[in-house]
């Protein structure tokens, strides 16, 4: 929006053409959300007639100082603007209002005419502005409300440095605060903290004196730089940081170094990293914090974190085959995916595993712990008892067939959920042919 540059120039050529004129003619729009507190046959009344003694302004407010009270008041709001008919003056992007345009524009919200045929017109083609009448604009809100002017009230130095020890909030909020100092909006605050250094949530209280010294500084020397070239943005200083604010995150770049984007106090906030960096404390809580969300991001890639996301189907998938693809996964080094693996089987393998085990126990008795806890790891899902009774069955078969000196096993009858009977002794390690299309071990000799 208009800031203190480009209302001082608006202000400077009403000043330069119409101050000492009489207004002949006047014509304010119908909009009172624009026009505010007054009716638009009021102020036309209260103008028609009356020479202008002066411009003023404080802040991003102006107003025209008249023979005599009331005086119209303007606050320019995100587009408002001054055209004076055959006078060139530079607009604010936002607010420009092209040449080619019936005059007054269909944008003017008060339109005057001078005694001399001069005319001029304040328009708003956003309607954020605010024109008002006011018997004494610097004792009435919002006017009144604001602290010193940036270019015509400038803070001593060391006055400067004591506001700003007393001031816990980040250093961009202050500036945008015009309660503290007016006419400072959001791109010059951005453009005196990129030319002092200072990152825009630095501590106010935190900033050292020589950073202090050099942002006092800045903000005059913004002011000066911007009304030398009467607030033509096109001509600012190539190494402002304002020709690249608006550029898109990843593409805004000053001096060939990046652009980051934050939000302080409510606004966005463009600075260079590289070069604005918080200091002291602030820089210790930044560098915490940081931990912090990288301790949680961690948490929530490892399916540890209280919200952690369900794994994908394909992770169940793998989870329920053998569980050599998940070891295999815990070697890469990332213990988190085999956790989340692991923890939420398919609906048809939560049960699975638990019935395959019971009876994997009761069918081969003598199988080692820890190898039958990895077989069971890699039982297939589906007829798992069947699978496993016949491959029991199989396998005592053949230990009976090759060891012709051991007593007779007998008849096994295999019922499901059921352990075999007459078996009066087994070879001392069978090892489970496990699932199907899956090579059988040999069965070791007692």
């Amino acid at each position: 929006m208009p800031e203190l540059p480009e209302v001082e120039v608006a202000r400077r050529a009403l000043e330069e053409h119409c101050v000492g004129k009489r207004i002949v003619r006047c014509v304010a729009a119908d909009d009172t959300k624009v026009i505010d507190g007054v009716a638009p046959e009021r102020l036309e009344a209260s103008l028609v007639g009356r020479t202008i003694a002066a411009a003023r302004r404080k802040g991003k407010n102006m107003w025209l100082e008249l023979d005599s009270p009331p005086h119209p008041t303007f606050q320019f709001g995100m587009a408002g603007a001054i055209y004076i008919k055959g006078v060139e003056i530079s607009k604010y992007k936002r607010s420009a209002v092209s040449p080619t345009e019936e005059w007054p524009s269909k944008y003017s919200k008060l339109f005057a005419e001078m005694d001399d045929g001069l005319e001029f017109s304040f328009t708003d083609k956003r309607r954020f502005a605010k024109i008002r009448l006011l018997d004494n604009p610097e004792a009435a809100p919002p006017i009144s409300e604001l602290g010193p002017d940036a270019l015509f009230e400038p803070i001593k130095l060391d006055e400067f440095m004591k506001s700003l020890g007393q001031k816990k909030g980040p250093i961009k909020a202050l500036l945008l605060d015009q309660s503290f100092i007016s006419g400072i909006g959001n791109w010059m605050a951005d453009e005196v903290l990129y030319q002092a250094r200072i990152h825009p949530g630095q501590t106010a209280s935190k900033i050292s004196k020589d950073k202090c010294e050099m942002l006092h500084q800045c903000i005059k020397e913004v002011i000066e730089e911007s009304l030398k070239v009467g607030a033509d943005s096109n001509q600012f200083p190539e190494k402002w940081i304002f020709h690249s604010r608006e550029k898109k995150p990843g593409k805004a770049f000053v001096d060939g170094k990046k652009i980051d984007f934050i939000t302080i106090g409510g606004r966005t906030s463009a600075y260079v990293p590289e070069l604005q960096k918080l200091d002291g404390t602030d820089a210790a809580a930044s560098r915490s914090k940081g931990g912090k969300d990288k301790e949680n991001d961690d948490d929530t890639k490892s399916g540890k974190g209280r919200n952690a996301p369900k794994p994908a189907k394909g992770r169940v998938k793998a989870a329920k085959g053998s569980s050599n693809k998940a070891t295999n996964t815990c070697d890469d080094g990332d213990d988190g995916d085999y956790e989340v693996e692991e923890a939420k089987p398919a609906k048809r393998g939560r049960k699975q595993p638990a019935r395959v085990a019971n009876t994997s126990s009761k069918n081969a008795g003598s199988i080692h712990g820890d190898e039958a806890t990895d077989e069971e790891d890699a039982r297939p899902t589906k007829r798992g008892k069947k699978q496993i009774e016949k491959t029991t069955k199989r396998s005592l078969k053949e230990a009976n067939h090759e060891d012709s000196d051991e007593e007779a096993v007998g008849k096994i009858e295999a019922k499901p959920g059921k352990a075999p009977t007459q078996a009066k002794s087994l070879p001392k390690q069978v090892d489970d042919a496990g699932p199907a299309r899956r090579p059988q071990r040999k069965v070791r000799q007692p």
